[in-house]
């Protein structure tokens, strides 16, 4: 499903605190935070209508079998006219293996028997990025917020994934300061986060949703285009959280490598940073 937002739309639903770190003002008094914030607000004003963000999202059974996650959609069977379960994917998962035990790996929230699992991208309009080149002050204060635009549509669309379209916490009542602080059920790990840090599998999620449908096309590296987007998984295990995968030993990344389908040395390559 494909859902298209205006600006003020998903505006309240941006995490400041990350605005002002990337900004680089995190730790400076708070005047100098407000002052930047209204400056931010009235950009945001003034796109108003002009460009647009955009979420993509599909829900799937699922079900883990060791550190992988398989994914299944349901296809009309031309012969019986009745839909059947058909795998699509295996989204292969790291484990921890430094620090205390338990070592955990995503897959571990999902169930072996039967399960569920979102798969999601959103993005900004491109001309967001490209329409300021020529004021370099208004070019990094529209990049800073269309990245966060790109992560407040994911909030706004995920809460919406909880209470409708999916609907396993049709009766959560909470507030954006409480879902920007994950008062909420379930997860919503992104690619090139700790627990999900090779960017390469964008071209796996790519392959499942067809990320062009908004506007994401992907390089070489997994990386997306337009820069402000966000990519990932949503699971709704009640017991799921965020964690950071770590270092891994050249045996996981070997086993890594084979499950993902790809030589060792290129699977090295986009996991350097946890090697």
């Amino acid at each position: 499903m494909i859902l298209t937002y205006q600006i003020s739309e998903v505006s309240p639903y941006i995490n400041w605190v990350y605005f002002y770190y990337a900004w680089g003002i995190n730790g400076r008094p708070d005047a100098e935070k407000e002052k930047l914030r209204q400056e931010a607000e009235e950009a945001l004003q003034l796109v108003e209508g002009k460009f647009q963000v955009f979420a993509l999202f599909e829900l799937f059974d699922a079900r883990s079998e060791d550190d992988d996650i398989l994914i299944f959609r349901n296809q009309l069977c031309q012969e019986c006219g009745v839909k059947h379960p058909v795998r699509v994917a295996s989204i292969p998962c790291l484990r921890q293996q430094q620090g205390c035990p338990p070592y955990l790996c995503l897959a571990d929230f999902i169930s072996p028997v039967s399960s569920k699992i979102g798969l999601f991208a959103t993005s900004v309009s491109r001309g967001i990025e490209t329409d300021f080149d020529s004021d370099p002050y208004q070019k990094m204060m529209m990049q800073l917020l269309a990245d966060r635009l790109a992560e407040a549509a994911a909030e706004r669309m995920h809460e919406q994934v909880r209470k409708h379209y999916w609907g396993y916490a049709k009766d959560e009542n909470l507030s954006i300061a409480d879902i920007l602080i994950e008062k909420f059920q379930g997860i919503r790990p992104a690619v090139g986060y700790p627990s999900l840090p090779d960017t390469s599998l964008n071209f796996v999620i790519d392959e499942i949703i067809d990320m062009k449908q908004i506007g994401i096309r992907l390089t070489e590296s997994g990386a997306m285009k337009p820069h402000a987007s966000v990519s990932g998984m949503m699971i709704s295990n009640p017991k799921a959280h965020y964690f950071s995968i770590g270092k891994i030993g050249e045996d996981q990344l070997l086993d890594y490598a084979r499950r993902r389908g790809l030589p060792t040395e290129v699977a090295r390559k986009f996991l350097s940073a946890n090697l």
